[in-house]
């Protein structure tokens, strides 16, 4: 379980959001969605603990987050460093085998299992800096795999990939979720919110909604569109508790 207490999330003593009480369930769904420069970005790195928060806490248990994934945004990723797509996904082992570990024929069996499961086989000795956005982002997501997180947590994971990878990739995010672990996901696109993410937090910089999709969404029906134009949102629901 996820707590936010009074959250806020910034850089420095800036804060970008408004404080955020409200609780992530053991294996939920949820979508972060609002207006550029809303902080969702910003609200997952603190969540992750990649960044203190400007005041409040996340209640996060330090066994947990030894259990997380983090999935940045491709921008911040080095794609031209000289790695192997196999030796890359392998490196989301490192927390079962260690830094120094060597890899057992197990391993290269899960590395194999989830380059298969993103369609991804055919590339596993081809440099990274030789794939596709989408390829790129496929075996991203196989990284994720072998690293059996319960607690996912996903920045923008569908931009600027192709349409077949996009659905490729939804389709292992239903599994994790039908696997009953964490996932959360900053995303722009309203449409794939309301048919995929069952719970949904909007942030606002004076108000939050966070609780069902349906509900959220359901009272805001231009819901991008208002976020956009600075509309205010507020929402109780069961996955959260909105300001």
């Amino acid at each position: 379980m996820i707590t936010l207490h009074h959250l806020t999330a910034g850089y420095g003593r800036q804060p970008v959001t408004c404080p955020l009480n409200g609780v992530f369930q053991p294996g939920s769904l949820t979508a972060i969605i609002g207006a550029n420069g809303s902080g969702k970005s910003t609200l997952l790195k603190t969540v992750a603990g990649l960044q203190p928060p400007v005041s409040g806490e996340v209640r996060l248990a330090r066994s947990e987050r030894r259990q997380l994934a983090f999935l940045p945004q491709q921008a911040d990723l080095d794609r031209q460093f000289p790695l192997l797509v196999d030796d890359l996904v392998a490196m989301g082992l490192l927390g079962s085998r260690g830094v120094f570990g060597r890899l057992t024929a197990h391993h290269r069996q899960q590395v194999a299992a989830a380059l298969s499961q993103v369609g991804m086989t055919d590339f596993a000795r081809e440099p990274i800096g030789k794939l596709s956005g989408g390829q790129f982002q496929r075996v991203l997501f196989a990284r994720l795999l072998v690293q059996q997180a319960p607690l996912i947590l996903l920045d923008e994971p569908f931009t600027g990939i192709d349409e077949a990878t996009v659905r490729l990739l939804l389709e292992v995010i239903a599994a994790w979720h039908a696997e009953q672990r964490t996932v959360i996901a900053v995303l722009h696109d309203i449409e794939m919110v309301g048919a995929c993410f069952p719970h949904t937090l909007l942030l606002h910089p004076q108000s939050n909604a966070w609780g069902n999709t349906a509900h959220v969404l359901g009272r805001h029906t231009d819901c991008s569109a208002m976020a956009a134009a600075g509309g205010i949102f507020t929402a109780d629901a069961a996955a959260g508790t909105a300001l």
